[in-house]
């Protein structure tokens, strides 16, 4: 049996196992299992492989999509370039683990936002800047839509604001504003961004990323605004089926 898995922490709110154990039933798919490993650090992540031979593979999320890269023997180009790995390949030889990291969130993200376009969006506004949002990043310059930052705390990168610094014209000027924090995941349910909700209108496109509940308050805010809204279980659903392929390499 191959087992496969998700690491991160907490583990509470994780579509993934689910979602993968259903797969396999309903695809007949015997060969593989599907667990969650909820490690409180990182660097607990060589003791778990070791403990655990038959595994060959698993997905990464909140928050070690930075943290993980230190541990990677090799890292897709596309991965290196984004700066965060949400899946992790293992290859053996003689029994030794050779860890190669990958990026799947940036397909996700980009093939479920991509149908709601409709050519005249041309800047963004990205919510957060951890791993999550690194992937973003990558996936509106694919898309050539240019962004700002924002941020609760200082951060090197170029075109970063705070928080307080949005303002109505700011808001008018980004027709889609991406959260990309855990804000508002299960189960704290009741928080959100704290931007400037009266300056949507009906031309904004809303996505959060977070997929439990379906419905965070971010994106109830923008619905009552008549905004278009996206959660992020598409993207859940597109980035674990590209995880699959790398998985069966």
């Amino acid at each position: 049996m191959k087992i496969l898995g998700l690491i991160g922490f907490p583990l509470s709110h994780s579509f993934s196992e689910k979602y993968f154990s259903e797969k396999f039933l309903r695809e007949n798919i015997s060969d593989y299992e599907y667990r969650l490993f909820p490690i409180e650090n990182i660097s607990e992540l060589p003791e778990l492989i070791n403990l655990i031979p038959d595994i060959y593979g698993f997905n990464v999320t909140i928050p070690y999509k930075e943290e993980i890269i230190d541990f990677l023997d090799d890292i897709d180009s596309e991965a290196k370039e984004i700066g965060a790995v949400n899946v992790i390949k293992i290859y053996y030889s003689n029994k030794k683990p050779f860890l190669k990291g990958y990026n799947t969130d940036i397909y996700g993200f980009t093939n479920s936002l991509v149908p709601f376009l409709n050519g005249t969006e041309n800047k963004a506004l990205i919510l957060g800047t951890g791993g999550a949002s690194k992937a973003v990043q990558h996936g509106l310059k694919k898309l050539n839509i240019d962004f700002t930052l924002v941020s609760r705390q200082p951060y090197k990168e170029e075109k970063t604001i705070y928080y307080s610094e949005l303002t109505k014209n700011i808001i008018e000027k980004h027709q889609i504003i991406i959260n990309t924090t855990p804000l508002g995941m299960y189960p704290d349910i009741l928080t959100y961004p704290d931007i400037p909700y009266d300056f949507i209108t009906n031309q904004h496109i809303m996505f959060d990323l977070i997929y439990n509940p379906k419905e965070t308050q971010f994106l109830k805010f923008g619905k009552f605004k008549n905004a278009i809204t996206i959660n992020g279980l598409e993207m859940l659903v597109l980035q674990a089926e590209k995880s699959w392929e790398i998985f069966r390499q």
